[in-house]
């Protein structure tokens, strides 16, 4: 009863009914959540569709949504997000909704308002951020599968540091209607599950064009589970030298260098490239979101709806703005918010938001220019396995270089999955696969077929073994 396919088949042949499979989860989560710490919300009784979990960024109509943070306590939208919609369409049941980083704003997930989400192969270790609690949500088996979003890395990070599978789509394929926005031109929901098949399950479920988003790209929705043949042969794999350079431990390097020989001696092609404005990715990153999110944050003022905080002597406008957004913000997001609104402000704007645009566009061609030669590029998913907790949240420059080989994906709007490909430590080892625009059939075929060959997405962390 590990994977959606799985269940799926199980329902079909009447080894158990929909009904016992959502009984089943409620138990899990019940035992071991206090642990874990993966949900803010439980669904009291779901109905009796395959269940999964989301993401408490999804807006759902009868459930609340905070994003992690204290001034959308309690807040209950009054309409599903586009995703939401369409899984509720095809039967499936939500448990509850999942912890993360305030706002989707971390890397660690240690900047929830609410609790820590604990990574399950080492409780005093972090689950990797954004979508920490939908990672190990499904690593502890608190549910078969869940719904992220990728805004730097922030579903493809936590699945590696949790040992499972996470896809970002390419921006565009999925609709982010509904979904809380950090960064509006890098944010992507996607899947997060134990194999390739279900994350290509899943992504067929809640793709197509939106009219409600006006960034939804208007391409033909498929079955990509039609892509998972297990043949690559002939597959061309482009290794980036730039993401096997300093910085990386040398037992991930080790792990996903053994993964890309795997992949050759079933008969894909190995291509050294180089993706020579890599380096400047986490700067440019870091002025493009905190930019984008210090303009989409300033809706959250306690004027319409979430926290409001008139505890002041002056309870007029100005100071009511200034103490709900004082009191309803956590440390990371007002970081992130006070260098966007720097980097966008009056004489800076050209200096660094501006510079930082174009550059993006300079690593979006060292992609395009990349997929002339090669049909997938591989890399590292993170430089190291998961830190322990407090490691590194004094360090924010530190924190940030986590996403180090993920963001780029983000810049160039690109498709990217992460898939457990090794250990150390005790740990999981991430191995990330990157394709051209609106391919995810290929990277989803490159995991399959890496994934019949080896075992790594089919340990389970103890304690937490169904």
């Amino acid at each position: 009863m590990r994977t959606l396919h799985a269940i799926e088949e199980g329902i079909k042949r009447k080894e158990f009914s929909a009904e016992e499979v959502v009984r089943f989860y409620q138990d899990r989560i019940a035992k071991h959540d206090e642990e874990v710490g993966a949900y803010l919300y439980c669904y009291p009784s779901p109905s009796d569709g395959i269940p999964i979990g989301l993401k408490d960024l999804l807006a759902t109509k009868d459930a609340p949504t905070t994003c992690g943070s204290k001034i959308l306590e309690g807040y209950h939208p009054p309409y599903d997000a586009t995703c939401v919609r369409l899984l509720r369409e095809k039967g499936m049941s939500f448990l509850g909704k999942l912890n993360m980083d305030g706002f989707a704003m971390g890397s660690s997930n240690e900047n929830s308002a609410y609790k820590r989400v604990c990574n399950p192969w080492n409780t005093e270790c972090v689950p990797g951020g954004s979508s920490g609690g939908s990672a190990a949500a499904v690593a502890a088996h608190l549910a078969p599968a869940t719904l992220g979003s990728d805004t730097g890395g922030s579903i493809r990070q936590p699945a590696a540091f949790c040992g499972v599978t996470g896809l970002k789509p390419t921006y565009g394929r999925v609709s982010r209607y509904g979904l809380v926005a950090f960064a509006s031109s890098l944010d992507q929901i996607g899947p997060l599950t134990h194999d390739a098949w279900d994350a290509a399950i899943l992504l067929g479920m809640i793709s197509g064009h939106d009219p409600m988003d006006s960034t939804s790209a208007n391409v033909p929705n498929e079955d990509f589970t039609k892509h998972l043949t297990g043949d690559v042969q002939n597959l061309r794999i482009g290794v980036p030298r730039e993401y096997f350079a300093q910085g990386l431990d040398p037992a991930v390097n080790a792990a996903v260098r053994q993964s890309l020989s795997v992949l050759e001696s079933a008969g894909a092609k190995l291509f050294d490239i180089s993706m020579p404005h890599t380096e400047h990715a986490v700067a440019v990153y870091y002025l493009v979101a905190t930019a984008e999110a210090s303009s989409n944050l300033a809706r959250f003022d306690g004027v319409r709806y979430g926290l409001r905080n008139t505890t002041g002597k002056d309870d007029s406008l100005i100071p009511m703005y200034k103490n709900t957004r004082a009191s309803g913000f956590g440390p990371e997001v007002k970081r992130r918010i006070m260098l966007g609104t720097y980097s966008l402000s009056a004489g800076y704007y050209d200096a660094y938001y501006k510079k930082a645009l174009e550059v993006r566009t300079l690593i979006q061609r060292d992609f395009l220019d990349a997929f002339t030669k090669v049909d997938v590029i591989a890399t590292p998913t993170s430089p190291t396995v998961a830190f322990k907790f407090g490691e590194k949240s004094a360090d924010p420059l530190t924190m940030y270089l986590s996403d180090i080989y993920t963001i780029s994906t983000n810049l160039a709007g690109l498709p990217g999955i992460s898939i457990p490909c090794g250990m150390d430590k005790g740990l999981p080892i991430g191995l990330q696969m990157i394709g051209r625009p609106f391919d995810e059939g290929t990277i989803l075929r490159a995991a399959d077929a890496y994934q019949r060959l080896t075992d790594w997405h089919d340990l389970q962390p103890e304690g937490f073994k169904i």
